[in-house]
């Protein structure tokens, strides 16, 4: 007998075994503004290496057209308005873009005001560019504050694509209403494979494509074999490089092979959630959001404890 070690699949169209989106973080530039604003002029070596997004988005653009794909690119704003050529490509190719922040800001270094703020700009600047306010968020860097999700949901976003809780889809429940937490997690990000940056002080041991994708594959095969889903979260100056690419090329066409597997944007797994649900077809786990309020009371001041 098999094990069930998902126990509440979310039914997948067409009877697929599990729902595959290939998504990437379009940071380019932005982070180097970010962490070094006085310095960023001068760090053209780290520059370049950032700017490669300029080589892999169109390298990305024709292994999704070559597969016949449509995906999701998570966009800090400010990226979209010092790179326009590039988010014309995605949008005339019929991919998604979300919303990353505006400059690859971390929420939980602001205040709820300034949260709006920022949350504000970049929501106004992708629906300037696509004539469409975003329908998702990822936090950078997976930075989501306990408001990040009230937020999100007060846009008027349909899901959140920060988290890592959960195997499968479920609900997000916030004061400004729900969304559709769609997870992913730290082996399933390119970073830690291949980053390797002095500036950013970014010291991994760099992998070679088979290692890496031999991790992703892993992930894979039990969100085939136990019907999850399946979300990367890629960068394209990261897997964009050419020998990663080629391996994508081969482990896409590996998924593809099988027959079974939903390649889909982020926003349309969400909505077949939301369709899930109203049919009846599938219950999903529900949490309230934010997880905490305040400091938890057996770490308040006057404790023993906090005394040590």
């Amino acid at each position: 007998m098999t094990l069930e070690l998902i126990k509440d699949p979310v039914p997948w169209p067409n009877g697929a075994r599990c729902a595959v989106a290939i998504t990437f973080d379009i940071d380019t530039d932005s982070v180097l503004h970010l962490e070094f604003p006085d310095r960023a002029k001068d760090l053209i070596g780290t520059n370049s290496w950032l700017k490669y997004d300029e080589i892999a988005i169109p390298r990305i653009l024709d292994i999704y057209r070559h597969f016949d794909i449509k995906q999701t690119f998570y966009y800090p704003a400010w990226c979209m308005e010092h790179y326009p050529h590039l988010v014309d490509m995605i949008l005339k190719d019929g991919h998604e873009i979300a919303a990353h922040g505006y400059l690859h800001e971390n929420p939980n270094q602001m205040s709820r005001e300034r949260q709006e703020y920022w949350m504000d700009k970049q929501v106004a600047v992708i629906e300037k560019m696509t004539g469409e306010k975003p329908r998702g968020w990822r936090g950078p860097l997976y930075n989501a504050s306990g408001d990040s999700p009230e937020l999100c949901a007060a846009q008027g976003m349909i899901y959140d694509a920060t988290l890592m809780g959960d195997d499968i889809p479920h609900i997000m429940r916030t004061k400004a209403g729900d969304m559709i937490g769609l997870p992913s997690h730290w082996a399933m990000d390119d970073w830690p494979h291949f980053t390797h940056n002095m500036d950013f002080n970014y010291m991994m041991p760099i992998k070679s494509p088979d290692e890496a994708f031999n991790v992703f594959r892993s992930e894979f095969e039990a969100m085939y074999k136990y019907r999850g889903l399946l979300v990367t979260v890629w960068h394209p100056f990261v897997t964009g490089r050419l020998a990663r690419a080629d391996r994508m090329v081969e482990w896409i066409e590996e998924m593809k092979n099988k027959g079974d597997v939903w390649f889909a944007r982020m926003d349309d797994i969400a909505r077949h959630c939301q369709a899930c649900i109203a049919d009846g077809s599938w219950t999903p786990r529900v949490q309230e959001f934010p997880y905490y309020t305040k400091r938890i009371d057996e770490y308040e001041e006057e404790t023993p404890l906090a005394a040590e």
